[in-house]
């Protein structure tokens, strides 16, 4: 069960790295913004404060988000689709694991979060 796990993210983080490349990068940023946002959607504005980003949100019961454009795009992906592989004690839903993002929207918000400061 772990393999198939881990054969699905690793899946998905190859495609990840295709899809930055395409000229598409600003939609998937504001698809992501939005899903960043959206209180039915990823609603992770309830937990999250953005350096150098305005949201429209609490954001302080998790922490901040900053510099993540220096995390490989592998981390974050894995970070949202399932936090508990890397800290068993997070607080964050595991969206993708979960089936509450599907790749494709996980994909969006791993690139809104790279324009992060």
């Amino acid at each position: 069960m772990k393999l198939i796990k881990n054969l699905l993210i690793a899946s998905a983080i190859s495609s990840l790295a295709v899809t930055s490349s395409l000229a598409g990068d600003m939609d998937l940023v504001k698809q992501g913004e939005k899903i960043f946002n959206t209180k039915n959607l990823g609603n992770c504005l309830a937990c999250h404060d953005v350096n150098g980003k305005k949201i429209d949100g609490p954001g302080s019961m998790g922490p901040k988000l900053v510099a993540l454009k220096y995390w490989p795009d592998e981390a974050l992906y894995a970070k949202i689709y399932d936090p508990y592989t890397t800290n068993p004690i997070s607080q964050m839903p595991a969206f993708g694991k979960n089936g509450w993002l599907s790749d494709s929207e996980i994909k969006a918000v791993v690139a809104y979060l790279k324009t992060v400061e």
